[in-house]
């Protein structure tokens, strides 16, 4: 990542510290890293931890990650050798920033919960609270470079679908589906983040775990898939019919595409992520069907396949211009298919604009 993004959002995330009255941010190994200087140290259960303040940022680093590390980054590193520990090392981190005594404490959510207290004990009488109103609600806006490689890696799955479209046919199993997906990136040098391929029955487990079950005739097939190109993943699903569509198919897809539609349409800036939800379920729920409506509405997508901003019945988030989240209705009836439809949209002052450039409508695939 170019230094002056780096410069930036280091500024960026010092301002947010500020107006929040964090005085000390603590991020492991993980995507907040990642977001902030453009990599992440090998993490495993030795401590490794970056202490941000407005006076500093410095990292208490295990000695065996150093010179790979500083590869990456110029920041300061205290380190420490496994037969010493790592106590000299977090103490000397938190002196070198001035983050000592009661004070307020950002933690990283994803990071391991030994780090977490570990550092904590160090600060008796510290508030902790964790990164949402900082550095994740920085990460929440994507910056140009970040919606063109979302784009890339969106309309390459887009290529991913097709390719499974055409390959489909009755006696292939689920996972050969999926194989055919995950060459398919390959050939352009993403890898798979995931892969679900619900035929029939298992369409109707909007989490279904992709096995050898055999396609057959007159099958609804859920697609959603996912892989990570140039460092941004992917995420869109679609539907694929072999021959003759289920009894009461059309009705179902119908009632889906509106709650997208829906959605799509209440997704503006200033209005919260809960919105949005209510959107999509409120069209499904006054078709009928709101008891087969089984998950939330949506997720953000950046760094990471699932991240903030959610779109819940419970999230107050307030949408602004830069988010980026999925908008991904669904039916599920038990033994019969699933029906899901989901679009990866960014925010502009205008509305909600959709990456993929294909269509919704179900594929027929060969029978």
């Amino acid at each position: 990542m170019p230094k002056d993004v780096i410069t930036n959002r280091m500024a960026a995330l010092r301002a947010s510290m500020k107006d929040e009255g964090v005085e000390l941010l603590a991020l492991g190994p993980g995507p907040h890293m990642q977001w902030l200087l453009g990599f992440q140290p090998h993490g495993d259960e030795r401590l490794l931890l970056l202490l941000v303040t407005q006076d500093g940022a410095e990292f208490a680093m295990p000695a065996l990650e150093a010179d790979s590390a500083g590869q990456h980054t110029d920041l300061p590193m205290h380190l420490w050798a496994d037969a010493e520990g790592p106590g000299a090392a977090l103490d000397a981190t938190l002196a070198a920033v001035k983050g000592q005594g009661a004070m307020v404490v950002a933690i990283d959510e994803g990071m391991r919960a030994d780090f977490a207290l570990t550092l904590l004990d160090l600060l008796p009488g510290a508030k902790h609270v964790f990164t949402t109103s900082t550095l994740g609600r920085l990460r929440m806006m994507k910056d140009a470079d970040e919606l063109a490689r979302l784009k890339t890696s969106a309309l390459l799955a887009d290529e991913a679908m097709k390719t499974a479209f055409a390959a489909i046919k009755p006696g292939m199993t689920e996972n050969q589906v999926k194989q055919i997906v995950i060459d398919r990136f390959a050939q352009d040098g993403a890898k798979l983040e995931f892969g679900i391929i619900g035929t029939g029955g298992n369409g109707a487990f909007p989490h279904h775990q992709t096995g050898e079950t055999v396609i057959q005739k007159g099958d609804a097939i859920v697609i959603d898939i996912g892989a990570r190109l140039d460092g941004m993943p992917s995420d869109i699903t679609r539907m694929c019919v072999v021959g003759d569509k289920p009894e009461g198919y059309d009705e179902i897809h119908a009632i889906v595409e509106g709650a997208v539609q829906a959605a799509m349409r209440a997704a503006k800036p200033g209005v919260t992520a809960r919105e949005i939800d209510e959107a999509a379920r409120n069209h499904i729920t006054q078709a009928g069907y709101g008891d087969f409506f089984l998950h939330r509405t949506g997720h953000g997508l950046g760094i990471e396949v699932h991240e903030p901003p959610y779109m819940t019945g419970s999230s107050d988030t307030v949408l602004e211009e830069g988010m980026v989240f999925s908008i991904e209705p669904g039916i599920y009836l038990t033994g019969r298919f699933g029906l899901r439809l989901e679009e990866i949209v960014y925010l502009t002052k205008d509305g909600a604009v959709k990456f993929s450039e294909l269509p919704r409508d179900v594929a027929v695939a060969g029978a």
